[in-house]
């Protein structure tokens, strides 16, 4: 057991000098778990900032100027206000998102009773835009012309007060959760592409043939692998949680870390195993490409981190309970964000270990099936 484990601890540090000589993964990593994990943060799409925005104001009354002035920032870019020819050119052109048009005596009919309309242009290839943007142009309208109408700004007093309390994220900022989900989703997606790169690189320059020579067995090899690539991303998840997610963007982390660390660990117990599956799969690297694409996405979309499982279809959820990014995302958006402990998220820790236990045996079986092939 003790030379078992010295060689694979031997293996292990191969893989670390291999990785240290390609600047390219290094790039790769140091990328994803910075600028990658920023940006996803500060760039949420559904959000609305600074749409572009035009009105043709054929009416030129009090009431028009009113609902122009209420369009501002930071959810609306400053109103350009148009004629009509220059309407579809600049929709065409991708000038503006929205084109509202007050139709003339506009506040004449409004305050005869004749309930005049006002036109909403909006161009739907932006899609998140304009699906959010409508909702934000129609309460605005609506808000502005309800007060113009009445005569005074108040609102109507409802039958039930409804008290909102946001837990866990009381200021709703999308940062805070954009930046945890990319973390989860990049400590899955790295440890497949470096466990596989690895296996692909050493057949690539033959150094496999070198290792068949040695007194070492293919459990060794794809333990060094394991543990190696699985140390690196650990590494690199806890830098980018503590100077990018805690130091740049002040999203706090609710629960304990180590634990958090734990899980994923596990987790990479499971993805790195498939990284090494796939690698077997594949004859070089672009084929590992496309397989890594055919698999990263789905892992990545159908795992909850994106979208709430409870919102897919039923057969799609239950299959997704074999995949171990499923549970990776629960357990850790249950200790980031909500302060759980082992006694919650204990299930997801029995299910990762029993996952990476499967495809660490389907793997090995391949691998020794491999080597067999190239002996």
């Amino acid at each position: 057991m003790r030379r078992f484990l010295a060689n694979t601890c031997r293996l292990g540090i191969k893989e670390l000098w291999s990785l240290w000589r390609d600047p390219t993964m290094l790039v790769l990593i140091a990328y994803v778990f910075t600028v990658g994990v920023y940006t996803a943060a500060t760039a949420m799409p559904e959000t609305l900032h600074n749409a572009p925005i035009a009105i043709v104001d054929e009416d030129r009354s009090p009431l028009s100027q009113r609902i122009a002035s209420a369009l501002y920032p930071p959810q609306f870019a400053p109103p350009h206000l148009i004629d009509w020819p220059q309407m579809d050119p600049g929709m065409d052109q991708g000038l503006y998102t929205f084109v509202m048009v007050i139709p003339r005596h506009f506040q004449r009919d409004l305050l005869a009773g004749r309930s005049p309309q006002i036109q909403l242009n909006v161009d739907a290839t932006r899609m998140s835009q304009a699906f959010v943007g409508s909702g934000y142009v129609q309460q605005i309208v609506m808000g502005e012309v309800g007060e113009f109408a009445q005569r005074h700004r108040a609102s109507a007093a409802a039958p039930v007060d409804l008290a909102l309390r946001a837990r866990f994220n009381p200021a709703l900022e999308p940062s805070w959760f954009g930046s945890l989900v990319q973390v989860i989703n990049y400590i899955a997606m790295l440890s497949i592409i470096l466990t596989g790169a690895a296996l692909i690189r050493e057949r690539e320059h033959g150094t496999v043939e070198h290792l068949l020579v040695m007194p070492v067995t293919p459990a060794q090899i794809m333990l060094a692998k394991v543990w190696s690539m699985g140390a690196v991303v650990l590494l690199a998840a806890w830098v980018s949680i503590a100077l990018v997610v805690r130091g740049l963007l002040h999203v706090p982390v609710a629960g304990s870390l180590p634990l958090f660390f734990a899980g994923a660990a596990l987790c990479l117990f499971a993805t790195t195993s498939m990284g090494i599956f796939m690698a077997t799969v594949a004859r070089n690297m672009p084929q590992f490409g496309m397989l890594m694409m055919l698999t990263i996405m789905p892992l990545q979309m159908l795992s909850g981190g994106s979208t709430p499982r409870e919102s897919m279809p039923g057969p799609v959820q239950d299959l997704m309970l074999a995949a171990p990014t499923t549970h990776f995302v629960q357990l850790g958006q249950a200790i980031l964000f909500r302060g759980a402990g082992l006694d919650v998220v204990w299930p997801q820790f029995a299910a990762l270990l029993l996952i990476g236990a499967v495809l660490f045996a389907l793997s090995l079986r391949r691998f020794r099936r491999t080597i067999a092939q190239m002996a």
